[in-house]
């Protein structure tokens, strides 16, 4: 499904962060990306979303080439992008931010509305509360419920455990698992290794 071949790229003129990086996903796989801070999985993650520009190198999703094209274009070829941080709107409400994951298909909005409250019945409880209101947890299930918007295909999500609880990580890893089970293809930057490679099918460890 996805094939990423000697990819560089960087933050800066003279800064290569990716030196020539390679990995392969198979359709309803689910890949953990292990390492160091700075080692550069956030970084591959980014270029797959389209939001860093390599340098050099191919990135192929179902065929055919993404990179060069714009985040929005590459949504719209079925990979959603969750990062770390700022993934969700803190002033809007949480329909409000679930209608934003889905703009790229406005005219099922509806229908993917219905098809999110059901999936995650905490925020069908909250859906008019500001996004600012909800624990990290929580404001990490929105964010993927977001992704989810965008009916993608393959989702990217970069360290979705970062500053949980233990209890909450274990939530979020079930619910991970279970988007995985339903058949979704996986990429996650994790630092919870164990846990992580627990639930993967494989691992590329940076």
């Amino acid at each position: 499904m996805l094939s990423v071949t000697n990819v560089v790229a960087g933050y800066g003129a003279h800064d290569e962060v990716l030196k020539g990086v390679g990995i392969a996903v198979a359709e309803r796989e689910l890949v953990v990306l292990i390492g160091p801070n700075g080692a550069g999985k956030s970084t591959l993650l980014k270029s797959i979303a389209g939001f860093l520009k390599p340098r050099d190198g191919t990135i192929t999703f179902e065929g055919k080439r993404i990179n060069g094209l714009r985040p929005r274009e590459i949504t719209r070829q079925g990979i959603a992008f969750v990062p770390q941080e700022a993934n969700v709107f803190p002033s809007l409400t949480i329909e409000a931010n679930l209608e934003m994951g889905g703009y790229v298909h406005r005219d099922a909005t509806a229908e993917r509305l219905h098809a999110a409250y059901a999936r995650f019945p905490v925020l069908a409880e909250r859906r008019r509360q500001d996004a600012r209101t909800l624990s990290g947890g929580h404001r990490q299930m929105l964010a993927m419920a977001m992704a989810l918007m965008a009916a993608p295909r393959l989702m990217l999500l970069d360290e979705p455990s970062a500053g949980l609880s233990p209890t909450a990580s274990a939530e979020l890893f079930a619910l991970i698992k279970g988007l995985h089970a339903e058949g979704m293809t996986v990429i996650m930057v994790e630092q919870r290794a164990l846990d992580a490679l627990e639930i993967a099918d494989r691992g590329y460890l940076f």
